[in-house]
């Protein structure tokens, strides 16, 4: 199994995941191990996981690790709303040329492809809990990121039908956890709280977002490796939906907090109001369920990972404050 960006948050949680459950694979990594990408989140496993530092977008390296592999799964892109906002050129050559650049690779030798995209391709949901994406939602990206990905997806599925890919899809809803780094929404309020900084909350902390622990996102990516129809696309979600706002008072309240205590920044622009997955078809054709259908148990357990892993985080956490400083967030 060949796994790019397989260096990052949901990458490098999905190489432990299978090293430990699935042993059934020999596992190699391609990560250009950006800032987002870190090697240590592998060094568990460096004796027994390869890790080549490249670019998904070197057609070379590519062709050369995808000839010897059977099955890719493609992590590897460029995922910060905010980052993209700022400049989007490397979300296009790392999300668009780099996916085409894999898919061409597996067309030519002929692999088993799975794409992983997220469900900030269909835009967003009013609040109103009845309606939720589905596979046939139509695209309607928000962001340069999410545009960039809805690009990506439609690659693939344009490789699937031109030339008989066999590859197949996931839209998971945002993920929380281990190894996720600290510009991002839940870690960087844990971690502002171990810094001894407020926590940051955009606008009035009213967007909705289905969170979904990465232990089971990458369970499901497993079942529709296993059992999934070739050609397919199945999202990916918890079914538990909070606004930042609660998933907030929730760190708060396990960290020993006062509920108010944290400070209202801008929003940033054209953020999506709430996201919502439809998931009946991976749970009734894949027999898929999450093991943390309740936030507050995740968040829990993730609170104690960063408390308990300061090292890993705290060279990156200042240099993201420093970018949000220059944001105004």
């Amino acid at each position: 199994m060949l796994v790019t960006g397989g260096a990052g948050f949901i990458g490098a949680n999905f190489v432990e995941y299978t090293a430990q459950r699935h042993p059934e694979y020999d596992i190699e990594v391609l990560d250009a191990l950006t800032y987002a990408g870190n090697k240590t989140n592998l060094a568990a496993l460096a004796d027994s996981v390869p890790l080549y530092h490249g670019n998904v977008c070197d057609a070379a390296l590519v062709d050369r690790l995808v000839r010897r592999a059977d099955v890719v799964v493609h992590f590897a892109a460029e995922s910060h709303v905010d980052n993209s906002l700022h400049d989007p050129s490397p979300f296009l050559q790392s999300n668009v040329v780099g996916t085409f650049t894999l898919l061409e690779a597996v067309r030519r030798h002929d692999r088993r492809l799975h794409h992983i995209s997220t469900d900030e391709v269909y835009g967003h949901l009013p609040l109103d809990p009845s309606l939720r994406f589905s596979e046939s939602t139509p695209y309607d990206p928000s962001s340069p990121y999410s545009a960039t990905k809805a690009a990506s997806d439609m690659l693939v599925r344009a490789w699937i039908r031109s030339y008989g890919v066999a590859a197949t899809i996931s839209n998971c809803a945002n993920n929380y956890g281990p190894y996720q780094h600290v510009e991002k929404f839940i870690p960087r309020q844990i971690t502002n709280l171990l810094s001894g900084s407020r926590p940051k909350l955009y606008g009035s902390g009213v967007n909705v977002r289905e969170w979904t622990h990465v232990d089971d996102h990458n369970s499901a990516v497993h079942l529709i490796l296993d059992r999934g129809r070739l050609g397919e696309t199945y999202l990916i979600g918890s079914g538990d939906e909070r606004s930042n706002g609660d998933v907030l008072g929730i760190i708060l309240d396990l960290m020993g907090q006062p509920a108010d205590a944290f400070d209202h920044v801008p929003d940033r622009p054209g953020h999506d109001l709430r996201y919502a997955n439809d998931t009946t078809k991976l749970r009734s054709e894949l027999g898929w369920c999450p093991q943390y259908d309740d936030l507050g148990a995740g968040l829990a357990a993730t609170v104690d990972w960063y408390r308990d892993n300061s090292w890993w985080w705290q060279e990156a956490k200042d240099a993201a404050e420093a970018r949000y400083r220059l944001l105004g967030r």
